[in-house]
């Protein structure tokens, strides 16, 4: 039987995809003896699959805050484990036995059926709780099967630009409200877009002008673009990846750069056990996010502020 070739990256494409210099790769080598790449006809290096695997996971857990030398010593299922989203696997499947089968169809690599049940799933039970009851549940069991070994980076990748395809589609066929005018981004080094986009969702089926940056928005920026139009309220998505320590200090700097009148809303599991205060409002879940609106509207009517023009 022929044996497949394992396929290696040299130390330019490692650096590339995983996001560590050629020089952190090199000293790493040298003073823990991983990553061990081999060596090509000129004496290049060449970098193992597994290996860029492992080095992928552990650039993700330096993101959170934790330090290089004590990850060599975890063996690979460990570092998932540690990478992983904070999720009760109990709890996930206890929601929809219908997820195993849309994540079948991802490791099946059945893109098409993977898209056609999300798009009956629509059907059946409107955006709202499409989002609510099939998007989130559904993102937070595909962490979990990246944490177990049931995914592949590549198939978690797939999943998260169909998905996020999909709900870009529906937003932009959902017409436009008009209070409050919610500006919607991520601050720098938080990529992930998919919460963002469930939250604008939610905000524009309950009647919100919604004005979507994208991700990794630098903080005048996001002062300014707030400005501009006139938002009422700047949302924020924090993954569970981004590092918690460096939150309260964004969050005042933003604060300062903001109107006294103007709230910052925190969502995403990262935003989880963050404080409150009387312009910072934090909303974890998205089924909280309409009643968080009401709320919104009251203190709006509260202060006898009325509504802006659009």
């Amino acid at each position: 039987m022929t044996k497949l070739r394992v396929s290696t990256f040299p130390i330019g494409a490692v650096e590339r995809d995983v996001g560590l210099s050629k020089d952190v790769l090199r000293v790493w080598e040298r003073r823990y003896g991983f990553p061990a790449p081999s060596r090509g006809p000129n004496g290049e290096r060449l970098y193992p699959a597994k290996q860029v695997d492992r080095l992928r996971v552990i650039k993700r857990l330096m993101d959170q805050g934790h330090r290089p030398g004590r990850l060599f010593a975890c063996s690979d299922k460990a570092l998932r484990a540690l990478a992983a989203p904070r999720v009760d696997a109990k709890s996930v499947r206890a929601t929809d036995s219908a997820l195993d089968e849309l994540i079948r169809h991802l490791t099946r690599h059945d893109n098409d059926a993977f898209v056609h049940a999300l798009q009956q799933r629509l059907a059946r039970h409107g955006l709202q709780h499409f989002v609510q009851d099939t998007v989130a549940p559904l993102a937070a069991e595909v962490g979990l099967a990246w944490q177990e070994g049931r995914l592949q980076v590549f198939e978690e990748h797939l999943f998260t630009e169909l998905t996020e395809r999909m709900l870009r589609h529906l937003i932009a066929a959902t017409p436009a409200g008009n209070q409050p005018r919610v500006l919607l981004t991520s601050v720098p080094n938080e990529r992930h877009a998919l919460g963002l986009l469930m939250a604008e969702a939610i905000f524009a089926l309950e009647g919100a002008r919604c004005i979507p940056l994208g991700t990794q928005t630098p903080l005048p920026d996001i002062a300014r673009a707030a400005a501009a139009h006139r938002a009422d309220i700047v949302a924020l998505s924090f993954s569970s990846a981004f590092p918690r320590r460096q939150i309260l200090g964004l969050l005042g700097e933003l604060r300062g750069a903001l109107p006294q009148s103007m709230e910052v809303w925190l969502g995403g599991e990262g935003a989880d056990g963050i404080a409150p205060t009387e312009r910072v409002h934090v909303v974890t879940k998205l089924d909280d996010t309409g009643a968080a609106l009401v709320r919104w509207r009251e203190r709006v009517r509260d202060r006898g502020v009325g509504p802006r023009a659009s």
